[in-house]
């Protein structure tokens, strides 16, 4: 379904409109897009959308960027068990976060966060990771106060990387137990619960990476950023340097290098290319973005109201307004200018 959506998107397979100039009678033929969300040309007014939907949601404090991390071994197990897994890397990372917030000896808060997940790398290589905005602070516990985190400091990543790592092992044991998991190929040794005990052995041993840091700018750049990620693909089409029936070139980051240029081309065989892409394809109803703390959906909006109050700073709407205009492929979805003399458009 993915790849007839991709292949059709834009084409006359889905139809679409013609528009004329009201002016000199050019025309101009759009064909309707597939709306796929794994689709790289029809992310960029999805992602506007989004992050103007989130508008009202944004508080006047510092936001912070946290990433959790799958180690290789576990994201081998995911690859075959991408509904369980990746729904177990949401849970544990969020508890983590709320478990070590609430601590009095670190913040003593109770925070919210939005998550969203990605399963690729740089070369569309197969690492599950979830990204996490949190607003700097949070409730106190009897709900009076507004506590805030130290400027440009959110929680010991150490601490959370530990803590996340146990919630993640315990969680992944329980659907081994429960039958929740199935192993194919090389690993289909892992069905035996001694062997997949074994397995796990020496990742509780392992430093798991917990990454933070705080976005640059203010409230809506940390949103414009978040926006960035939530309707992201494994590859977008500005990243295609090359394609012929062979092979498929593109740019990929190289994060081993420290240092100086980290940009290069990778050529891969055309059938190769395309299962890559085709990994990182998320199981039909999977929710890849998904809100916590008093971010929860059920409780968002009076949280927020409440919030406000307590840190007696009323957000100002217009300062949300100049944001810029939708970006990405789905620009075309709108009516532009006639590219011959300028004038406006019009359906016929």
């Amino acid at each position: 379904q993915v790849m007839s959506a991709v292949e059709t998107c834009r084409t006359a397979v889905l139809g679409g409109h013609v528009a004329a100039c009201t002016k000199c009678d050019h025309q101009h033929i759009a064909y309707n897009s597939c709306r796929n969300r794994h689709c790289p040309k029809c992310q960029g007014s999805a992602a506007q959308d989004w992050m103007q939907a989130r508008m009202e949601d944004l508080l006047p404090v510092e936001y912070f960027h946290v990433v959790f991390t799958l180690p290789a071994p576990i994201a081998d197990i995911a690859y075959h068990n991408k509904a369980a897994v990746y729904g177990l890397l949401f849970k544990a990372s969020a508890q983590t976060l709320l478990t070590i917030a609430v601590d009095p000896k670190h913040l003593g808060a109770r925070i919210g966060m939005t998550s969203v997940l990605h399963t690729w790398g740089s070369a569309m290589t197969h690492h599950p990771h979830v990204h996490v905005i949190v607003p700097g602070g949070g409730l106190s516990a009897d709900g009076t106060r507004w506590i805030g985190c130290r400027s440009g400091f959110f929680l010991p990543v150490k601490v959370l990387s530990r803590l996340f790592r146990r919630l993640f092992l315990e969680g992944l044991a329980r659907l081994h137990k429960t039958g929740k998991l199935k192993f194919f190929s090389n690993l289909s040794g892992l069905a035996d619960p001694d062997t997949f005990a074994t397995h796990l052995a020496p990742l509780r041993r392992t430093e798991w990476v917990v990454y933070a840091k705080p976005p640059f700018g203010g409230p809506e750049a940390a949103l414009a950023y978040l926006s960035r990620y939530t309707h992201r693909v494994a590859i977008s089409n500005r990243r295609l340097v090359s394609v012929d029936a062979d092979t498929v070139a593109f740019r990929w980051k190289d994060y081993r290098i420290k240092r100086g240029n980290r940009m290069k081309v990778m050529r891969l065989p055309t059938d190769e290319f395309v299962r890559r892409f085709l990994t990182h394809v998320l199981p039909s109803g999977f929710h890849r973005i998904r809100h916590a703390g008093f971010l929860a959906n059920g409780i968002r909006r009076d949280r927020i109201a409440m919030i406000r109050c307590l840190i007696d700073r009323a957000q100002e709407p217009d300062q949300m307004a100049e944001e810029e205009a939708p970006t990405g492929a789905d620009e075309e979805d709108q009516l532009q200018p006639c590219p011959k003399c300028g004038g406006p458009m019009r359906i016929i």
